[in-house]
């Protein structure tokens, strides 16, 4: 069984907030587990969201769920052991729908702080 690496320990940045209404569209709302809220970016070419967890911390999974007609058509999940630069763990390519997509792959063991999915 999974659970959330989230804590109220991790700080969490992103790229934009629709309209800047942190209140509707604000990143308190990415793990809110509230279906009726979200985040919402503004437009660009790329959005992102960090995640700076308080400890080393083992992804072995995604789960990401978009309004149907706004996803990403890629991501990419970048992390960093330490202070170390950012770099590539995997792409994916999410469905264009509001339904909860989860991705598994088996090479992502041992990657830390922070963690930054990209390209939304």
């Amino acid at each position: 069984m999974t659970h959330s690496l989230v804590c109220p320990d991790t700080v969490s940045r992103v790229s934009s907030v629709l309209n800047r209404n942190t209140r509707q569209f604000g990143k308190k709302h990415l793990f809110d587990q509230d279906e009726e809220t979200c985040w919402n970016s503004d437009q660009g070419p790329s959005q992102w969201v960090i995640l700076e967890f308080p400890q080393r911390v083992c992804v072995s999974q995604l789960q990401i769920q978009f309004q149907g007609g706004f996803s990403s058509r890629r991501g990419c999940l970048e992390g960093s052991q330490g202070s170390e630069a950012l770099g590539k763990i995997v792409d994916f390519y999410p469905e264009d729908n509001n339904s909860l997509q989860i991705s598994c792959p088996s090479l992502w063991g041992g990657w830390s702080v922070p963690l930054k999915a990209v390209g939304w």
